[in-house]
């Protein structure tokens, strides 16, 4: 085994916080062999360098925080960074039990009102729905909410 797979795997996580399989996937592409990229994911896991369950909570903390993502946005960008599903419905409940998910709805539904209090029409009311919904929000509970705004109109 060389330790260039090992070294490039410490600058990658020098940079941000990646799950095993960026690491892997990322190795991989730099034309590392794969019994030096095992050797490599195996060593930074026993040093704690990688830590998937670490990086799903930081990933459900930025989605929530900063870009105001629901629930099962949350969940999948998770998976999509390689975490097992059972690790990231862990954070997601983790992150989520520390937050009200109704004020993270909301503050993501006024930055798109932009300071109005009613919706104007159907039309736009199908644009949050699909907006709200994308962002990984219950659909049930986006339409009640719309539901209220379009009766103040």
């Amino acid at each position: 085994m060389t330790n260039a797979a090992y070294v490039d795997g410490l600058k990658m996580l020098a940079r941000r916080e990646l799950s095993a399989a960026q690491i892997r996937q990322r190795l991989a592409r730099k034309h590392h062999a794969a019994g030096d990229i095992d050797a490599a994911i195996a060593r930074l896991r026993d040093e704690r360098a990688i830590d998937d369950t670490r990086v799903a909570e930081a990933i459900a903390r930025t989605e929530t925080s900063v870009r105001r993502r629901g629930r099962q946005r949350v969940r999948l960008q998770i998976e999509r960074a390689g975490i097992a599903k059972g690790v990231a419905r862990h954070a997601v409940d983790e992150v989520f039990g520390a937050i009200d998910d109704e004020a993270l709805m909301e503050a993501s539904l006024q930055k798109r009102l932009r300071g109005r209090e009613a919706v104007k029409d159907d039309r736009e009311l199908h644009r949050l729905y699909r907006y709200l919904v994308g962002q990984g929000f219950e659909a049930d509970r986006v339409l009640q909410r719309l539901n209220r705004l379009r009766h103040r109109a």
